[in-house]
This record gives structure tokens, sequence and C-alpha cells, in this order.
């Protein structure tokens, strides 16, 4: 059955007018042998051009990436009908499994961080609970899942580096920034250079000190402090009139810990800079009554809620 679908989605991917590459992406992410079954397939094309006639057609960009095509090509294939030509293909698999090699991902648990150095001279900070997808046949690319993570990417004009955040894609022009992925709502701020929002759309350009949330109330765009940019990164947390509910996020993500908000107490907002404590009876004897709020435990996690007082 995985085979039969592979040979599916390699027949349509290769069909220029194919669109689905977000039900394509599930399927692969659904379980590695799907991507093995289809990377045997890809594998194998050379040797299947001798048994398969192939007309030409122009190619789509691949699955992982939501702009015009660039540096990958696939070899030419035609739609191939018949049983037997589909059995030739099918049966090419078994001629050897490959590991996906192309397409990998980088995690951390909550509370910890990771540094990713690409060869192209980018540099990615992962925050705590974080999932990243890379490239390795295409340094330019990255998609950020979810978590938080702080890009200092080397520019290159001809070859723009893009992330891919949920249906957003935001391409840098010689730029660092961070970007948090928390559901279905985006956050990045831009503390030097330039990042354009979904260039092919909106192509919305965010400056240093520029912020862009997108979220079910909409895309908004604000000023940010270029400090307050991955701050993360130097143990503390920097905020301009930020929803506590946000901020609840990134200190579960920054020090590891489940950490939940009362309505009121989410809906709240705050500025300041917040230091960070892998200990959280010292973090939040700190930070609770800092933000106007207390903390509690709560099962195996904490809970903020209206009020300062003594944290227990």
């Amino acid at each position: 059955m995985i085979q039969e679908d592979a040979l599916m989605w390699m027949i349509r991917t290769r069909d220029p007018e194919f669109a689905d590459w977000e039900g394509f992406t599930a399927w692969l992410e659904v379980d590695p042998a799907h991507a093995a079954a289809y990377d045997a397939l890809m594998a194998q094309d050379a040797a299947l051009g001798e048994m398969i006639p192939a007309d030409p057609v122009h190619m789509p960009a691949p699955a992982n990436d939501a702009g015009p095509p660039r540096e990958r090509r696939w070899r030419p294939m035609r739609w191939i009908g018949g049983g037997a030509a589909a059995a030739a293909l099918v049966g090419a698999v078994s001629l050897g499994v490959m590991n996906r090699s192309d397409i990998y991902t980088v995690t951390t648990a909550p509370g910890q961080t990771r540094t990713v150095a690409l060869d192209d001279g980018t540099r990615i900070d992962v925050n705590g609970g974080t999932t990243l997808r890379l490239d390795r046949k295409d340094l330019r690319f990255a998609a950020l899942d979810k978590g938080e993570a702080a890009f200092t990417v080397r520019h290159d004009e001809a070859d723009p580096f893009r992330v891919n955040v949920g249906d957003a894609v935001f391409e840098d022009a010689g730029t660092v920034f961070n970007i948090v992925r928390s559901g279905t709502s985006t956050r990045i701020g831009v503390s030097e250079g330039k990042v354009i929002y979904n260039p092919s759309a909106q192509a919305i350009a965010l400056p240093a000190g520029r912020a862009l949330t997108e979220d079910a109330a909409g895309i908004h765009v604000m000023n940010i402090a270029p400090e307050a940019v991955a701050s993360w990164r130097g143990g503390r947390l920097v905020y301009a009139n930020a929803r506590i509910g946000d901020i609840g996020e990134d200190i579960a993500r920054s020090i590891g810990i489940r950490l939940s908000a009362t309505p009121g107490a989410a809906a709240m907002r705050f500025t300041g800079t917040i230091a960070l404590d892998r200990d959280p009876v010292r973090f939040f004897a700190g930070a609770a009554p800092l933000m106007g709020l207390t903390a509690v435990r709560q099962g195996d996690g904490w809970l903020l809620k209206e009020g300062d007082g003594p944290q227990s």
C-alpha cells in the first residue's frame, strides 16, 4: 500500500499543474516509511529512464518551497498509463529503500537550546520546545513548525533565505530576525536588515525595529526594540505591551516548564524585562510580582493568576 501511494504521489508531484503540496507533506510526515518509499522511487529514476520514455515537462517547486522554482530540478517524466509500467515503477522500490536524507528535523525539548550552523554561513539559534525542518540540498530553506528560532542569515540577493511558517513565507534581505510559532499564531521581530512577509502576495517589508503578528485576528505590524529580538539568547525576555498569554508561552519554552494562565491573567499586558532562571521557584518569585501576577503550583506545572502575592 505504501509503495502504491508513493507511486501515486511521485506521478502527481511531477504534474506541472500539481498544487496539493500541503497534502503531500502531510502524507510524508505520517510515517518515515512514506518518505523512504518516495525517495527510493526518485533514486531509481535514472535507471527507469531506459524503461520509460520521458517527455519533458516543466516541474513545479519541491514540496518544501512555497516560492517560485529555484535550484532543484527533477528529471523529466511523463504520466504513465497501464498496469505494466506502474508495476515496473513499484517494483523498482524493491531494489533498495533509502533513508530520506535531504529533509531533516531539528527538535528541542522545553528548556533546551541548540545552535545550527549552515554551510552557507547562516546561523540558527533554536529555543526550547521547537521543531524546525531544514534541507541538506537547499541551504536557503527552513520551516518552523512550532516553537522559536532566531536566524542570522548570510544575505544573497540572487538566492534569498526563506522560512516557511504555516502558510506564510518570510524572505530575508540581509537579516537577523526571530520567529515564534504557537498553534496557528506567528510572531516575528527584526533586529537587523529586513524581512519580506509573503513576497509573492502581501510583500510586507519589515525593516529593523519592526515586528509582525499573524493570528485569527489578522495581520498586525508594530514597532519593536531591536534589543528585544531574540533576547532569550541573552538569558532575558524583553517586552513592550505584550500579552501575558504570549509571555507565558515564551517562559514555558525557555525554562522548560508547564505553564498556564487564567483568562484574566492571559489578557493582561506587560512592558519590561524578565530575567530567566531555570529554577521555577526563584524565577516566579521575581517574575510574577513584576508582571503584577501570582504564580502557584498546579499539578506538574504552574499557573499564573491575577494579583501579586507570595508564591507557593
